[in-house]
């Protein structure tokens, strides 16, 4: 009998972990490799939010604090949801967790019981359906279309829904795809979702702030109707450069939350005080950063756009959000290249050229690839001449 638990025989680790793990062994031993896949902005933590920090430390701010925020950060939160989404929320509607996959990870613990179905939107984040089935749910893959951006649309929504349909998970802009769902888009969704009053809507927000092309952000707690059945999360760790600190948030349901804090008390407790205290100063001071690295990650995303779309067998939407590109690589997937999977296409592409990425089947949708363009110009461009010389080498 093995001491494993069956809840943990249900998944599997995480695939953009493991890939950015194993280019650091590459690096490691001694291999010229160029890694896009990691979540993770290049840009370093801004100065101010550094120096919050540390006057924290200087401060003795380093105790206990309540489990699931402190009173300053929580009334940021509540000052941010005001300013930027025109949401009205009090701080017993906020809690704040050890980043925001740990905010997700305790709002399915909390909610969900043995047979609940999550709807998750294909092309998906990796975590989600493996935290769905870690909390007893069963994850409901509703494949999204390129023809759509692959976006959920309110007639697979529909379709999708059954009566044992819980929670439908909407991320703007996307990982993998960088896709952003428009407002009218959310209001089609809404229209469905308010016929379908037990369904609760869990909205990653978390790339909100890195958008392009004059694209208005929308979240669909906006729509009043289904504010009291949305749990909006949110964090630092992409706006802000901040992934080390380990800082996420949501604001929803009263129950939602204490729910998620009674969790939270029998787990990890509070965040790091240090890291609240960063976190503060991240929502309450100057956010003029935000654009120039936004602006920054546009003229990197415009580039591998339109560098792949070059690509003989390659072909890629622009995104509207985030720092990912999602190439469609079904063209090179046949018999000449003897590639029979995207899976095949990554493993080759980091064995002949030293490039890593990961594949699409990782995110629920198989013949693609995802591209983390949160790194350099220069590892850009070397990195897309040699995914063109793989290509090539292979048709």
């Amino acid at each position: 009998m093995s001491i494993i638990s069956d809840s943990l025989k249900r998944i599997k680790p995480s695939p953009t972990i493991a890939v950015t793990q194993k280019a650091r062994e590459l690096r490691a031993a001694g291999k010229d490799v160029i890694g896009l896949g990691a979540g993770e902005p290049d840009f370093d933590t801004p100065d101010n939010i550094k120096d919050a920090a540390i006057q924290a430390i200087k401060n003795g701010d380093t105790k206990y604090t309540a489990v699931d925020g402190t009173p300053a950060l929580k009334k940021a939160i509540v000052e941010k949801f005001k300013r930027e989404n025109k949401l009205e929320f009090t701080t017993d509607q906020i809690t704040v967790g050890t980043g925001g996959k740990q905010v997700l990870y305790n709002a399915f613990m909390a909610t969900l019981n043995k047979g609940d179905e999550v709807i998750i939107p294909a092309p998906f984040w990796v975590s989600y359906p493996d935290m769905v089935l870690l909390a007893g749910g069963k994850p409901k893959i509703v494949k999204c279309d390129e023809k759509d951006s692959f976006k959920l649309t309110a007639k697979k929504l529909q379709k999708a829904i059954s009566k044992k349909t819980k929670w439908l998970i909407l991320n703007s802009p996307s990982n993998p795809t960088g896709a952003g769902y428009t407002k009218n888009e959310i209001e089609d969704l809404a229209k469905i979702l308010m016929k379908n009053k037990k369904v609760y809507i869990l909205s990653d927000d978390i790339y909100e702030h890195i958008k392009y092309d004059n694209f208005n952000f929308f979240t669909i707690a906006q729509i009043s109707k289904l504010k009291d059945r949305t749990l909006t999360m949110n964090g630092v760790s992409k706006s802000y450069a901040m992934t080390g600190w380990r800082i996420g948030y949501a604001a929803g349901p009263k129950d939602i939350i204490k729910a998620i804090g009674k969790i939270q008390s029998q787990s990890t407790s509070n965040p790091s005080s240090v890291s609240q205290a960063a976190a503060v100063e991240a929502l309450n001071g100057s956010q003029d950063f935000i654009k120039e690295r936004s602006d920054a990650f546009k003229r990197r995303r415009d580039f591998v756009v339109k560098s792949l779309n070059n690509i003989k067998g390659i072909n890629c939407l622009t995104p509207n959000g985030a720092f990912y590109v999602f190439p469609n690589c079904k063209g090179l997937l046949n018999k000449k290249t003897k590639l029979k999977s995207d899976t095949d296409f990554v493993q080759k592409l980091l064995e002949k050229e030293n490039v890593a990425v990961v594949q699409g089947s990782a995110f629920g949708l198989e013949g693609y690839f995802r591209i983390s363009y949160a790194t350099s110009m220069d590892n850009l461009k070397k990195a897309m001449q040699r995914i063109k010389s793989f290509c090539e080498s292979i048709s």
